[in-house]
């Protein structure tokens, strides 16, 4: 579905500051360009239709999110009934058990595509068929803060696009990344095991084309202005129909340079930059979210200096948080959490523990010693996880992510299986939920779901294991026992999430500190913006009765304490605050 191009911004509505920054970044990306006509076409691609941008740009702040915020993360046919569209299915699902709790939804890729879970996309322009239409997604994002992928390192070799490049059709025949098996491409990052380029013919002979991902997957070409241009119009699509937070998916992988690693490079950046002045000038309050699972530093330099990103994924969080709970030691965990900036003004991070991919691993390396990380696989795979591998510039292979439900993770330590996994999940969210940022919660995190071993059969693809499909009816009769694991997950986190919303301790860019409470205990303190309203946000990571010494926080005379989760009263008079067995307190001194 393509939209009519009408009306085009009048000169006189475009600022010469928008102009500005927009040529200085094109002269970064296209240096051979004429740079005046491709601003001119930007302009005119994201504000067509008798739109306008914004006169000033929407200055770096703390008003685009706040406590209240969370966000679940699912696909649109996660939960189905055999009778009406999944969107629909879902949409009652998010009214009848999120509502009034989660106020975001990121729903997962829901174009037209071929595999890779939905990221092998056939049509930018349609909602699947098989989900739903864009009345559909309109109206989830009434409700909700709705978050969607744009999927821009690669298309389906099943799409219109790959198609017409096949057969040497313009303007597609230059839409896609081209190399010679005789380049050197020893030093590019991979996240996968598979051959790089895909051999294919074409009228002018046979090509080799770049494929990160996969062979189905082929990474199109942004050295290509018109790109770029196209990207840009999906991008203006999808803020038409509602969306409110914007995914860059495998961002990092966007530009390629024979030569190079081919990974975060400075034309990457300069891309992400150019969106973001986009979405400071438009009228609706867009988010940036950049995905790029890589190491803890790259990963940051997705801020920018505040004119990147609005938000990146706090990708070393699962995997530190998971050898915590595992090995009963937060040390790495609290060393990382020390080590972490706060979030530029303007910025902040999303925190998640669980998604559709695994639990990735390169973003813990330097982080968690490799004998640690050893023992923390072992003990995934003893509980039916999987281990998905990449293959590294030396030829061989490495562990890139852990398969695995969440839940089925934490039902044992690396002693093995025991009574705590109850105990030991919720243990999990209550810190992600604690720390500085935006909460992220699965969709099968929030309902206590298993390990899909029969899906990964079916599927062929370890990331099935944590994929599985709902009947929204079995689903309701397990939710309605009060007794059953999945009831007793959600009720409790959205309990927390609901806690957790009414203290403006925990805006996302409220101050944090880690605090020093031994390698048993992970803790943080929270200050609201304002300085009215404190929070230590406490955890004991062990199987085992922890105690701490009131005097360790700072429990400040004259204030109210309280547990936030338990309602119980702490005086700077007692001696010691007890923690049972992966129990966690949120000490406030202000109640809901």
């Amino acid at each position: 579905m393509t939209e009519t191009h009408s009306a085009l911004p009048d000169s006189s509505t475009v600022s010469s500051k928008l102009t500005g920054k927009l040529k200085a970044l094109l002269k970064t990306i296209y240096p051979d360009r004429d740079i005046d006509a491709l601003a001119h076409e930007v302009i005119e691609t994201f504000w067509s239709n008798g739109r306008a941008p914004r006169h000033r740009s929407r200055q770096p702040g703390n008003t685009l999110w706040s406590e209240r915020d969370s966000l679940v993360i699912t696909y649109g046919n996660t939960v189905v009934d055999g009778k009406h569209k999944p969107l629909d299915v879902l949409y009652n699902f998010l009214q009848e058990y999120l509502s009034g709790t989660i106020t975001g939804v990121h729903i997962l890729p829901f174009f037209p595509y071929t595999s890779d879970g939905g990221f092998s996309v056939t049509d930018y322009y349609s909602v699947n068929s098989g989900l739903g239409d864009w009345e559909d997604i309109r109206r989830i994002a009434v409700s909700f803060k709705l978050m969607s992928d744009l999927v821009l390192n690669h298309v389906s070799s099943q799409s219109t696009w790959f198609s017409e490049y096949l057969q040497g059709h313009a303007p597609y025949d230059r839409f896609f990344c081209e190399a010679s098996p005789d380049d050197d491409l020893s030093a590019v990052v991979r996240p996968r095991a598979h051959a790089l380029l895909r051999e294919v013919e074409t009228p002018s002979g046979t090509r080799h084309v770049w494929c990160t991902f996969s062979h189905d997957q082929v990474d199109v070409d942004f050295s290509n202005p018109d790109v770029l241009l196209e990207f840009l119009r999906i991008m203006r699509l999808h803020i038409d129909k509602g969306v409110r937070i914007i995914r860059l998916d495998a961002v990092a992988f966007l530009w390629k340079e024979i030569g190079t690693s081919c990974i975060n490079l400075p034309e990457t950046h300069a891309i992400v930059r150019l969106m973001r002045v986009l979405c400071d000038y438009a009228a609706e309050p867009v988010v940036l979210l950049t995905e790029t699972n890589v190491p803890k530093d790259e990963n940051l330099s997705y801020f920018g200096n505040r004119n990147e990103a609005h938000a990146i994924y706090n990708f070393s969080l699962p995997p530190l948080l998971l050898q915590a709970l595992l090995t009963g030691s937060s040390r790495a965990l609290n060393i990382w959490q020390m080590r972490m900036p706060p979030a530029q003004l303007g910025c902040a991070y999303l925190n998640f523990t669980a998604s559709h991919d695994g639990i990735g691993l390169r973003p813990a390396e330097g982080l968690i010693a490799p004998e640690e990380l050893d023992r923390v696989i072992e003990t995934v795979k003893g509980f039916g996880g999987l281990v998905s591998m990449r293959s590294t510039s030396d030829g061989k292979q490495s562990p890139y992510e852990l398969n695995v439900s969440l839940i089925d993770a934490m039902k044992g330590t690396v002693d093995g299986p025991d009574e705590w996994q109850f105990e030991r999940f919720i243990c999990s969210q209550t810190i992600m939920m604690g720390l500085e940022g935006i909460p992220a919660f699965y969709i099968h995190s929030l309902l206590g779901t298993p390990n899909d071993l029969e899906g990964v059969e079916k599927a062929g693809i370890n990331r099935a294991i944590n994929r599985r499909q709902w009947d929204f009816e079995d689903l309701k009769g397990l939710l309605a026992d009060k007794t059953s694991l999945h009831a007793r997950v959600l009720a409790e986190l959205t309990r927390r999430i609901g806690i957790r919303a009414e203290q403006p301790g925990f805006h996302p860019n409220a101050t944090q500190f880690t605090l020093h409470l031994g390698d048993q205990v992970f803790g943080i303190w929270r200050q609201s913006l304002d300085r009215s309203q404190s929070i230590f946000s406490i955890a004991n990571v062990t199987k085992e009765e922890i105690s701490i010494p009131v005097l360790a926080i700072n429990l400040i005379d004259g204030k109210d304490w309280a547990d936030l989760l338990t309602g119980e009263r702490m005086t700077t008079s007692a001696e010691e605050i007890v923690l049972a067995p992966y129990q966690c307190r949120w000490i406030a001194n202000r109640d809901r």
